[in-house]
This record gives structure tokens, C-alpha cells and sequence, in this order.
């Protein structure tokens, strides 16, 4: 019965999303990935040996007949000895393979030869099954951002005859005439409007007027979408409109290289995000310099992609980190230091991977956000840390690299850092990171060991 109430295209998503799923686990039940050989394949290759071997010796009958749990022995023997030293086997064992074995110089060859043989293949089928388990995550993240987006698409859309009603009406007066009106709320209770319509009588009426006249019919303070046109024209057209923001952010920061260089490792960017929300990513790739700084790049550069494509942070992450670890063969890892501002309610997310600490500037004083994950393109199975702020009118968020932290003496980082940012009486952000570099680097009496940078984004109302 539940089932008939839903959104037909809502049942149809989740069917395939269930289809998606049941394909991850077939993925996942195929042959297990392992690093070294299993006592059948010890076995098996002790077969072999035997057969390469002992075909054409005279002895045959013996060492495959009643000594084969001894000639078995002296492979396996063989094969432990390589996997432990490597191919250059140690005279005991020579003298063992001698003593038993007429054909000792090529039972020795041959089983060092097929070692190689199986240990490339080990290390194929290894490689197979680590991407098999990379697609299976990537499968799985797709699957689920489908279903998120379609239920809070379904859950959102709402109806309201009386609203609809006055809207048409004092619209009408205008001169416009609506053909369809589709609300949405999101989980916070925002709205949003799409409008079909156009203007009569060959009018053209600025569409700044008409939003105007929805917040007077709403009770709220709507506002047109970016890009959206502005006047309407003889021609039925959608026009999106949607509650108004009370925040905005300003930024700034200040940076400098491993050794006063000029490039730097550490990269940043900010966003706009879907639903009023500013997102800020600061990443410090492995090592300094011109690699660590195309490696800090392609992340931000890839986690921007993702996000603005409507991804979550978490999926875009697992994703990136998934790419990053089965796409090649050498590690290198970036840290990920993401704050997300929700410009409507103040509210500030932050998702680390790896990074350093951020602070909190208020009226109240200073607090610390600390990560204990692991960087992305380390392991497959990716941890992230998240913790949520509520931020007032003149709180500032401080990001930082681990250069910063690593410019002071162990053990008092945090401390220091918190004292200088407390007594830092600067309110425009890039002053603020300006001056905050200075103070670490003027604490540290060296050149700098590492690339630093620190971000300062500051929150401020729009209804003052």
C-alpha cells in the first residue's frame, strides 16, 4: 500500500538503484584479493615442478612415488626461501635439493623460474581484484547519490492551493499569466519557486518587479536564481525563484613556499554551491614543490568537479580517493580540508581528511577542529571526519597546512596558534592571514621547512 503512494518514478529509481547494488555484490563475491600464495597454489606449483622435471629422470618413479611428500617438501622449501630472500637460495638448501635430487640444478631452475611465472600473476589477479574493489565503491557511491537526489527531490515538492491562488491573482493584476507553479522546501523549511509564465499584451515586465510581488504573497524574502533573465517577454518562460540569504563569507590568504620558494605545494579554491552554501577546500600535497603542488591541484580541481555536479562530500571523496588509489602504481596522498558555509543559516560543516587544525574565531574566543583520518590516495577503505558549527555575524574559520603547525615547537602548536589568532585584532580576513603568518614565522626564527598557507574566511550578515 505504501508503495502505491509513492512517486512511480521514485519506485522506478529505487528498482534500479537495487539493481546496482546487486551488482556490487556479485563484484564483491568474486575471487578475493590476496598477497601471497595459498597452500593450494603452493601445492599446485609443487605439481609442476614434479612434471617439468622429473619426466625424463630415472628416479622418477621413486621421488613421485614414494618420496613425493619429500620432493613436495623441497619445492615448497624453495618457494618459502625465494618469497623470504629473493631468488639467490642459500647453500642449505642447495645441499638439501643435491642430496635428494639427481636433477637438482634444473629442479632448483625450473622452480625459480615458475615462481616468477606465478608471482606475476599474483600480483596481476592483485591489481584486478584492488580495481574490481575500486569500481565496486564507485558503483556503489553512484547508486546512492541517485536515490538521495530523487527522494529529496520527491520529499521537497509540496502543494499549497491558497498560495497558488493569491500568487495567480496579484500576478494577473500585473499582466502576467501563469501556466504551472511548482513549490519546494527544503529540509530547513527554504523555498523554492518555479514559475511558467509570460507576460500579456505584448509587455515586457522586468522580472525584479514579480519577484518582489511573490516575497509580499510568500512572507518571505525570495530572490531570483543566478542567471536568471531579467524581464519577461510574450513567451511562456520558467522563472526560478528562491529564498533569500542572510550571510555572505569574505576571504582571504596568505602563503608562502618550502625555503621562501614561490611555488607551493598547498592549494585552495571557493565555490558556489547548490542551495545558497559557499564551500572552501584548502589541500597540501605530499612533499613541496612543483609535484606536490600538480598533485594538491588535480584534487581540488576533481572535488570541485564532483561537487558542483550535485555529488555529497562525502560520495565526491570516496570517489576522488578510489580514483587516487587504484589508478597507479606509486602512493602519493593529499590532505583535504573542506568548510562548507550554509549562507541562509550560518551554519559551518567541516570535512577533513588528513588535514591539520582549523580554528573558530568568536566573541566568545577560540576553539579547535581536529582530524584523526588519513589523507586520501592512502588506503581504499577512506575515513572522514566531519563535525558541524553554528557561526554568528563576525565569526572568522582559520584553515591552515601542516607546514604551519610543523613551524612551531612540538607539543605547544596548538596553544600558540590559539594565542595568536585570539590576539590578532585585524577584521579583514587577508590582514588577518597576513599577519598570522608573520607571527609563525617570526616564532620560528627559520626559513620555512615546509610549503605554508593559511585561509581566513569570515562570516557577515546581510541584515544589518
Amino acid at each position: 500500500m505504501k508503495e502505491l503512494e509513492m512517486n512511480p518514478y521514485v519506485i522506478q529509481i529505487d528498482k534500479f538503484v537495487s539493481s546496482l547494488n546487486k551488482l556490487s555484490k556479485v563484484f564483491l563475491n568474486l575471487e578475493k584479493r590476496h598477497g601471497i600464495f595459498t597452500e593450494e597454489e603452493m601445492k599446485r606449483m609443487c605439481q609442476r615442478i614434479c612434471e617439468m622435471t622429473c619426466k625424463d629422470c630415472p628416479r622418477a618413479s621413486m621421488c613421485l612415488g614414494k618420496e613425493i611428500y619429500k620432493t613436495h617438501e623441497l619445492a615448497w622449501e624453495i618457494f618459502q626461501t625465494i618469497e623470504s630472500y629473493g631468488v639467490e637460495l642459500n647453500i642449505e638448501v642447495k645441499r638439501k635439493v643435491q642430496t635428494h635430487c639427481t636433477q637438482a640444478v634444473n629442479f632448483i631452475t625450473n622452480a625459480i623460474e615458475l615462481y616468477k611465472e606465478e608471482k606475476q600473476k599474483l600480483i596481476w589477479s592483485q591489481r584486478m581484484a584492488q580495481n574490481r574493489e575500486g569500481s565496486i565503491a564507485q558503483l556503489d557511491s553512484f547508486a546512492q547519490m541517485i536515490q538521495h537526489a530523487t527522494h529529496e527531490l520527491n520529499a521537497s515538492i509540496f502543494a499549497d492551493d491558497f498560495l497558488e491562488k493569491k500568487i495567480k491573482n496579484q500576478f494577473s493584476k500585473m499582466g502576467v499569466k501563469i501556466l504551472t507553479t511548482v513549490f519546494f522546501v527544503t529540509e530547513e523549511g527554504r523555498y523554492e519557486i518555479h514559475l511558467t509564465m509570460k507576460a500579456t499584451r505584448g509587455r515586457s515586465i522586468p522580472t525584479k518587479q514579480l519577484v518582489k510581488v511573490l516575497s509580499e504573497c510568500c512572507g518571505r524574502n525570495m530572490v531570483l536564481r543566478e542567471d536568471e533573465r531579467f524581464t519577461l517577454g510574450s513567451e511562456y518562460t520558467t522563472i526560478v525563484c528562491i529564498e533569500g540569504q542572510r550571510y555572505y563569507t569574505l576571504s582571504g590568504v596568505a602563503r608562502i613556499g618550502k625555503g621562501c620558494r614561490k611555488i607551493s605545494g598547498d592549494c585552495f579554491s571557493m565555490i558556489e554551491l547548490a542551495g545558497k552554501k559557499q564551500g572552501v577546500i584548502l589541500s597540501d600535497g605530499m612533499g613541496a614543490g612543483e609535484s606536490a603542488r600538480k598533485e594538491s591541484t588535480m584534487v581540488v580541481e576533481l572535488l570541485e568537479e564532483l561537487l558542483d555536479a550535485g555529488f555529497l562530500k562525502h560520495t565526491a571523496l570516496q570517489m576522488l580517493n578510489t580514483a587516487l588509489v587504484t589508478g597507479r602504481e606509486e602512493v602519493k596522498f593529499s590532505t583535504v580540508d573542506m568548510c562548507v558555509f550554509d549562507l541562509y543559516n550560518g551554519k559551518c560543516t567541516f570535512t577533513k581528511a588528513g588535514a591539520a587544525l582549523s580554528f573558530i574565531k568568536s566573541a566568545e574566543g577560540v576553539t579547535s577542529v581536529k582530524s584523526t583520518s588519513l589523507p586520501i590516495g592512502v588506503i581504499s577503505d577512506l575515513q572522514i571526519d566531519e563535525t558541524e558549527s553554528q557561526l554568528k555575524d563576525g565569526d572568522y574559520i582559520i584553515m591552515i597546512t601542516d607546514g604551519v603547525m610543523d613551524a612551531l615547537p612540538v607539543g605547544e602548536q596548538e596553544i600558540l596558534l590559539k594565542m595568536m589568532i585570539e590576539g590578532n585584532t585585524k577584521t579583514n580576513p587577508k590582514e588577518m592571514a597576513e599577519h598570522l603568518l608573520g607571527q609563525v614565522l617570526e616564532c620560528s626564527g627559520e626559513i620555512p621547512m615546509d610549503d605554508m598557507t593559511i585561509l581566513v574566511v569570515g562570516l557577515c550578515s546581510l541584515e544589518k
